[in-house]
Order: structure tokens, then sequence, then C-alpha cells
């Protein structure tokens, strides 16, 4: 190894940090736990597919508000 490169500042254990949590995610066809960033499970070859629609992750009644809201201010606009 070159002299210069024995001491260069570059420190081994930055980006190994172990004590972070790992957000895993059930796979829906096997059950296998998945990295939640993953694309396709790594045991059966599943497509991950992640529903974070807006829609489908707030409750009915929720939606609901949602509709009235708009059609209050088409129609406050229309007067």
């Amino acid at each position: 190894m070159p002299a210069e490169w024995e001491d260069d500042g570059y420190d081994e254990s930055w980006g190994t940090a172990d004590d972070e949590p790992v957000d895993t995610v059930p796979c829906s066809n096997c059950g296998a736990e998945v990295y939640e960033d993953a694309e396709q499970c790594p045991r059966c070859g599943e497509w991950i597919t992640h529903g974070s629609s807006a829609l489908t992750t707030k409750p009915l009644w929720w939606q609901i508000i949602g509709v009235l809201g708009i059609i209050a201010v088409i129609l406050a606009l229309l007067q």
C-alpha cells in the first residue's frame, strides 16, 4: 500500500449503522419479509406492489368530505 493511502481520513464504520431499523413488509404471495423499497420478492419472485394510492389510504368518510368540499368550492366560484 502506498504511504499516501495509509491514512486518507476514510472512516470504514461510516454507512454501516447496524443499529438503524430496516423497514420491511411481508410479501403478499409467500409472506417473506421483503425490504420496503424492493421491487420483487427474493424468495418467490413475486413483484411487490405498493398500494399507496391517495384514495385507498383514506377512509370512506374522509373521501366523502373531500368530494363535498370540492363541490362547495365549485358552487362558491359559480356565484
